[in-house]
Formats: C-alpha cells, sequence, structure tokens
C-alpha cells in the first residue's frame, strides 16, 4: 500500500468507499511541459496551444485537465491497487484554462450502488482557475476492483433512453465548423488515431511509475486482456479534440459531452471519432447545436458513444 503527504493510501475497494468522501483540492499548473506532454498523447498540436488563441493569450487543450479530476480519487486511494473500468464520463466546459496557470481541483464520491454483481461509484469533481472561475465540471462512473478481461464489452454501461446509431447522412460533405440550420444526419468531419503504447501509457501515468492495464502488459494479461488497453478517458478526449475543430472558442465556455464506454481499445489499434448533427435547441442565451458522437475501431464497431451540444456562434 502506497503513501501520500505521510498517511496511507486506502485500498482501492468498492467497500472502503465512502459517499461523501473528498478529494483535494489539490493544484495543477498549466505549465509548458505539460500542454506539450498532453499534444503527444493526443497527437493535437493546434496552434492555440502554443501561441495566440481567440482568448487573448496562449491556452491549454479543452481536455487537458479531464484525465486529472478522473483521477483525484487517487489522492486517497493506491492507484496502484486499483482494477476497475471506467464505463460513463459526463464533462461541462465552462472556460478556457491559460497556459501558466495554477488550477484548483476538488471531487467528491456522490454514490455508489451494486448492479449485477459489480459495485459501482459515481464521482463530481471541478476544476477552477486562479480567479476562481469554474474552467472544468467532470462526472464519472466506474466499476470498481473486478477483472477487466471478462467485463470489457459485456454492456457494463448502464441503458440509455436513445440509442446512439452511428448513422449520418452519406449525401451531404462533412461540415467543418457548426451553424445553426444545419440538417439532421449532417456529418462531421472524422478524426482518425492510431494508438500507440508509448501515449496511452504516459496518459495513464507511467511517467508517476503506475503500474496498471493501461501501461504494463503482465498486469493487463493477468487481468485477462490481450494486451495494454486504453483508458475511456483517452476516447473522450478524442472525442473533444474533434468538438473543439468544430464548435472553435465556443466549445471552451458552452460545450457539454457524455460518453458510454462499450467495447475494448487496446494499444496499437486505429481508431475514429465521429459525430452528427441530430437537431438543435434554443434557451435564453442562444441556439444549441445538438449532436451524437461515438468512436469506431477498424472493424467499424462503436467502442464509446454517446451525445454534445454547443451554443452555435460564439
Amino acid at each position: 500500500m502506497g503513501e501520500a503527504g505521510g498517511r496511507k493510501l486506502k485500498e482501492g475497494l468498492y467497500e472502503l468507499v465512502e459517499v461523501g468522501e473528498e478529494f483535494g483540492p489539490i493544484e495543477e499548473v498549466i505549465t509548458d511541459h505539460k500542454i506539450k506532454t498532453f499534444a503527444f498523447m493526443m497527437d493535437d498540436y493546434h496552434p492555440w496551444y502554443f501561441g495566440d488563441s481567440p482568448f487573448g493569450k496562449r491556452i491549454g487543450h479543452a481536455g487537458i485537465l479531464a484525465n486529472d479530476l478522473l483521477q483525484l480519487f487517487t489522492t486517497v486511494y493506491d492507484a496502484n491497487t486499483v482494477v476497475g473500468l471506467h464505463t460513463q464520463e459526463e464533462l461541462w466546459f465552462v472556460n478556457p484554462v491559460f497556459a501558466g496557470e495554477r488550477a484548483r481541483l476538488w471531487g467528491k464520491y456522490v454514490e455508489k450502488y451494486e448492479r449485477r454483481g459489480k459495485g459501482y461509484v459515481v464521482m463530481e469533481a471541478q476544476a477552477t482557475g486562479e480567479d476562481g472561475r469554474v474552467l472544468l465540471r467532470h462526472r464519472g462512473i466506474e466499476i470498481l476492483r473486478v477483472e477487466p478481461g471478462p467485463v470489457v464489452g459485456k454492456s457494463t454501461a448502464e441503458a440509455v433512453e436513445k440509442r446512439v446509431t452511428g448513422e449520418y447522412r452519406k449525401d451531404l460533405e462533412p461540415v467543418q465548423r457548426a451553424r445553426a440550420g444545419l440538417p439532421a444526419g449532417t456529418p462531421l468531419p472524422p478524426l482518425v488515431n492510431h494508438v500507440t503504447q508509448e501515449q496511452v501509457a504516459v496518459f495513464s501515468g507511467v511517467g508517476k511509475h503506475l503500474r496498471n492495464i493501461h501501461t504494463d502488459i503482465e498486469i493487463a494479461r493477468k487481468g485477462g486482456l490481450p494486451t495494454t488497453m486504453i483508458q475511456g478517458m483517452m476516447e473522450c478526449v478524442y472525442l473533444t479534440e474533434m468538438l473543439t475543430s468544430f464548435f472553435g472558442p465556443a466549445w471552451f465556455t458552452t460545450g457539454w459531452e457524455k460518453m458510454k464506454f462499450i467495447r475494448p481499445v487496446y494499444s496499437g489499434e486505429t481508431v475514429t471519432a465521429r459525430g452528427a448533427v441530430t437537431g438543435e435547441s434554443r434557451d435564453a442565451e442562444g441556439t444549441r447545436l445538438e449532436l451524437e458522437i461515438w468512436v469506431e475501431n477498424a472493424a467499424g464497431q462503436m467502442t464509446a458513444a454517446g451525445w454534445a451540444s454547443a451554443r452555435v456562434g460564439e
């Protein structure tokens, strides 16, 4: 069992989870190194992250703090003892984070429950900037302490109100930038990523000497997997990159996405992030474009699916 700040870390067991248990606050500085590392992991070198942006100065990627929020529980639980499976992720993008800014991250477990013999835990968290503005909010659901091999791809995500079909209009060219009035079924430009082991390992903490099913092939095989598996959050961030390109600056201030993780993605695979317009809605602040989003593997199978929206014309 590990230690943090002189105290013993808890073993990553569902039975030890306490509803209301808090994590943080901790600080994450958006250093040049952090931005460059994130760009390497996601293969996303957009010029906004290396120079000027529409927000007046250099910013971090929209998803640069997403995994930090997800991993907040490892400030209390020993990450090397956690055998879990991320089943659902929801993110709200409220403000961009600037290069050099010191962000403050805080979260807590808000729910735990058992279903079909598995223990689920729900964490909510948020990141704020130096001036107190909210940057990003997170709600994630994870199964704790299971053998991942027998579980991955076995419909562990909860039932949803409307199935994402992965269908879009083949007679329409992909639209580069969001705008009001797009017909339902309009596709977004797909984003293709070849997932390397080096990227997966860095994303999942190899630089912090963490050994898990993402960084260590022996642990992955002991868990019943053929090789290392990528975190669901990586798929979420691939979709975030696609949505950033589509919505532009509005994604950083009005974006929302909710994902269910359906099938495993392994190191060395090539995946494609896709999206299609489903409609639009109006609120007091303007028009929001609504989408279905998903990730598919080289065989055309969905590995993750969900929904997204943001305001148009921000």
